[in-house]
């Protein structure tokens, strides 16, 4: 969890306000000790009468119940308009335009697909970092220099491919996406999977894993391993999964695994063409 320290009085609050925002603050604390004067304060009488721990609190209960409401309404409003877009232009404006997802409040940009509509091998990541949400285009940063060097690697580039993320608005802080924000931007990748119809299916860490094929295990167990992904009654996809790039950023030691993983990809490729 993130916490804001007290701060000098003369800057500007809502600067401050904006940058924690987007460096995920969700906590405001002090380290100033408030010092209530005491004369001031009423005289509460003590008294022998103890409290029961209430069992379920019905605001609790009727919050929790709004709370799934507005999940469940949020998902099946994302379904249909979905269902709306024929072509990726028009879904990029549909989803620009939804608010079924708070974490475009908090966000920069809606950070779209990127690529060709004709694009035989998609890849999917988690969610945009920092530098994605500043541009607006999934993996430009650190993360996307890299991905261009292992695609060089096997004699692909960007041209090739289409690139975008199960989530298209960055959460603060990068922190982890909640199971309802991804639940609510899922039909949004699904849409674009069945407009674009690849081949192939590139899948970048857990969280894509774990979000398109619906899998409980780890990216660990499964990466490597050919699967299966049903666009359409006459169209399946090939799909394997790997880790993310971010990943890889800081465990340098498992970069022989996703090489081994791409040398998969380009087999495949070849095999299938």
């Amino acid at each position: 969890m993130y916490k804001l320290l007290a701060m000098d009085k003369q800057i500007n609050i809502q600067e401050a306000l904006d940058w924690y925002i987007w460096a995920g603050v969700t906590e405001t604390c002090s380290d100033e000790v408030c010092a209530f004067n005491k004369e001031n304060q009423p005289v509460i009488p003590k008294t022998s009468v103890s409290v029961g721990r209430p069992s379920a609190p019905a605001a609790q209960v009727q919050a929790s119940g709004a709370l799934a409401l507005s999940s469940s309404t949020a998902l099946k409003n994302a379904k249909d308009v979905c269902l709306k877009a024929t072509s990726l232009e028009e879904l990029r404006k549909l989803l620009e335009n939804f608010d079924g997802c708070n974490l475009k409040n908090t966000a920069a940009s809606t950070v779209f697909g990127d690529g060709s509509n004709k694009a035989k091998i998609m890849l999917i990541g988690e969610a945009p970092g920092a530098d994605e949400d500043r541009i607006g285009k999934p993996f430009v940063g650190r993360c996307g220099k890299l991905l261009d060097k292992m695609f060089t690697a096997i004699e692909l580039n960007r041209a090739d491919c289409y690139i975008t993320n199960v989530l298209p608005w960055r959460p603060p802080g990068n922190r982890t996406p909640t199971d309802d924000e991804i639940a609510v931007c899922l039909p949004f990748l699904k849409r674009q999977i069945e407009l674009i119809e690849p081949d192939f299916l590139l899948l970048l860490g857990g969280i894509a894993l774990k979000s398109v094929m619906d899998c409980a295990d780890s990216i660990s167990r499964t990466r490597g391993k050919w699967l299966e992904y049903s666009i359409s009654s006459q169209k399946t996809a090939y799909v394997l999964a790997t880790y993310h790039p971010s990943y890889l950023l800081r465990s340098t030691a498992q970069k022989s695994k996703v090489w081994a993983d791409l040398l998969r990809l380009k087999k495949k490729i070849e095999e299938t063409s």
